[in-house]
C-alpha cells in the first residue's frame, strides 16, 4: 500500500497532547524524563521535516517501571515563550499530567493536558516534504522514518484545537500498522507500571539517555543496563485472527509453561492489507522466544488462543 502524503491525514483519537511551559520547564523535565531535553532546538510549524527536532521520552515510577512514553518537541507559544509538547496515549494523558504537576512545587512551570480540547492527527507517506496548510495545525513533529517492505515511510504527528481533518479508515489502519512495525513502544493504561524500559527495547530506540542526571527510577534503569541480565524484550508478532483484537496488557501463554504468563501485548491492530491477520508488539521472555524456533507455541490470551509468530524489530539492541 502506498499513500499520498498530501491527502491522507487521519485523526488519531487514541493520542493525547500535553503542554509544559514556563521559565523552568526545561530543567523540570530534565529531572523527570528518561531522555535529556536540554539542547532541544525549537521547531517552527512551517519547517517540519525529517530533520525536525523530536525526542522519544519516558516517565518511570520509583521502581523504574514505565508510566508513560511520549514524543517530545519544543515550540514557541503565543506569548513568545518556550513550550514543550508531548504526544502520548490519550488514555494516560490525564493521570500523567496530574503526576507531573505534583512535582512542580516552587518551579515556574505549568503542565496542561489539552487532550480533551485539542485533536491529534497523523500523516504518513513516501514523500518527505510535509505540507500542513489547510489542516488547522498549530503544532506538529516529524517522527523517525521507517523502512517497511523495502520502502521508506515518513510520519508526522500534528495537533490543533480545530483540526480540519476526519478519521480516515485506510490511513488510520496503515498508521497503526507502521507504528507496530516500528518496534517503538507506546505505553497505554493497560501496560502502565509493568515494564522496565529495557523490557520493551526503549533504550535501543533512543528513549533513554544513560549520561543524563537523575530522574524517577533512574537507579533501577541503570542497574538493569549495566549490571543486570535483561530477560525480556519487545518483539513484533502476527496472529491469524479475525475475531479477537487483543488489548494492550493481554497476557501471552507458552506451551512449555501454559499456567504462567510468558509475556503481554503492548500494541495491536488488524493488518491494514489483510483483515484476517492481527499485528502486535509484544513483550516476551527471551527463553520462550528462542524455543519457538524448535516447534513450541505462543498463544494469545490463553494456551488455546490464537497462535503467534514472531519477528525481530527493525533495529539492533543497544550494547554498552
Amino acid at each position: 500500500m502506498t499513500l499520498n502524503l498530501t491527502n491522507s491525514p487521519t485523526l488519531l483519537n487514541d493520542y493525547g497532547i500535553i503542554f509544559v511551559e514556563g521559565p523552568d520547564a526545561a530543567s523540570f523535565l530534565q529531572n523527570q524524563l528518561t531522555n535529556s531535553v536540554l539542547g532541544l532546538k525549537q521547531n517552527a510549524l512551517e519547517t517540519i521535516s525529517p530533520n525536525s527536532e523530536v525526542r522519544l521520552v519516558g516517565y518511570c515510577s520509583a521502581k523504574g517501571r514505565l508510566l508513560a512514553t511520549a514524543w517530545l518537541s519544543l515550540y514557541q507559544n503565543d506569548h513568545g515563550e518556550d513550550c514543550f509538547v508531548l504526544f502520548l496515549s490519550k488514555d494516560i494523558a490525564a493521570s500523567f499530567s496530574k503526576r507531573l504537576s505534583m512535582f512542580v512545587l516552587r518551579s515556574k512551570v505549568k503542565v496542561m493536558d489539552m487532550s480533551d480540547s485539542w485533536q491529534v492527527g497523523g500523516v504518513i507517506g513516501l514523500d518527505s516534504s510535509f505540507n500542513l496548510n489547510g489542516f488547522g495545525t498549530k503544532v506538529g513533529m516529524s517522527l523517525p522514518d521507517l523502512v517497511y517492505q523495502g520502502k521508506k515511510y515518513h510520519r508526522i504527528l500534528l495537533a490543533g484545537d480545530r483540526l480540519q481533518i476526519t478519521e480516515n479508515a485506510t490511513s488510520l489502519s496503515f498508521w497503526q500498522g507502521i507504528e507496530i512495525a516500528s518496534g517503538i513502544p507506546r505505553i497505554t493504561s493497560g501496560t502502565q507500571d509493568l515494564l522496565v524500559p529495557q523490557m520493551v527495547n526503549f533504550e535501543s530506540v533512543g528513549g533513554v539517555d544513560f549520561k543524563k542526571g537523575c530522574y524517577p527510577g533512574q537507579e533501577v534503569v541503570a542497574r538493569s543496563q549495566y549490571r543486570g541480565v535483561i530477560k525480556r524484550r519487545l518483539f513484533i508478532a502476527t496472529a491469524e485472527s479475525t475475531t479477537e483484537l487483543s488489548r494492550p496488557g493481554t497476557e501471552l501463554f507458552h506451551s512449555a509453561d501454559p499456567e504462567q504468563p510468558a509475556g503481554l501485548v503492548i500494541l495491536s491492530a488488524p493488518h491494514f492489507d489483510n483483515p484476517q491477520q492481527l499485528d502486535l508488539q509484544i513483550e516476551l521472555k527471551l527463553e520462550f522466544a528462542e524455543s519457538l524456533k524448535t516447534g513450541a507455541s505462543l498463544c494469545l490470551g490463553s494456551i488455546s488462543g490464537p497462535r503467534l509468530s514472531l519477528e525481530k524489530p527493525p533495529y539492533s539492541l543497544l550494547e554498552i
